[in-house]
């Protein structure tokens, strides 16, 4: 598989707990979008894990094309372009 498949056009609100580790599916697959459920197996795509780094609610991308995977960083509506000079922690 050279590109992941797009899940959605959009992020997934998803609210996580701090200290928690998540699996965010990479190969937009998986059928609990925006987690993993292991369905990339020979995809060679391999789901970004992540400890939450506070309980919040988080956009996780759905496109799978973020520059800031897990999270949305609007790559899938063009936002990306406004935002090229921020930069994340994560």
């Amino acid at each position: 598989m050279d590109k992941p498949a797009v899940a959605q056009n959009g992020p997934y609100a998803v609210i996580v707990e701090e200290g928690a580790e998540y699996r965010w599916c990479a190969c937009g697959l998986s059928k609990l979008q925006p987690r993993c459920d292991g369905s990339h197996g020979e995809t060679g795509i391999e789901p970004i894990i992540f400890i939450a780094p506070i309980s919040a609610e988080f956009f996780m991308c759905g496109c799978k094309r973020s520059n800031n995977k897990p999270y949305c960083f609007g790559n899938c509506r063009g936002h990306h372009r406004k935002t090229k000079n921020v930069q994340s922690e994560f």
